[in-house]
């Protein structure tokens, strides 16, 4: 699937002006993230598992 196959989601507090807002398109093995206010920009592809520790605020890996 490329990128502009996916389905991007912004946060329902996201206030349509132009905000900082991340938009975030999941699939069953990635999950993509993008800066709303230049979607055809470079984004962040990360692994489920990486995905749920940064929304849960546990570490990832070992720091150095």
């Amino acid at each position: 699937m490329n990128i502009e196959q996916l389905t991007w989601f912004k946060s329902s507090y996201s206030d349509g002006e132009g905000g900082q807002c991340l938009e975030v398109a999941a699939t069953p093995t990635t999950i993509h993230l993008r800066d709303s206010k230049n979607p055809t920009g470079p984004h962040l592809t990360l692994s489920p598992t990486a995905w749920s520790a940064f929304l849960s605020g546990e570490p990832v890996g070992e720091r150095r």
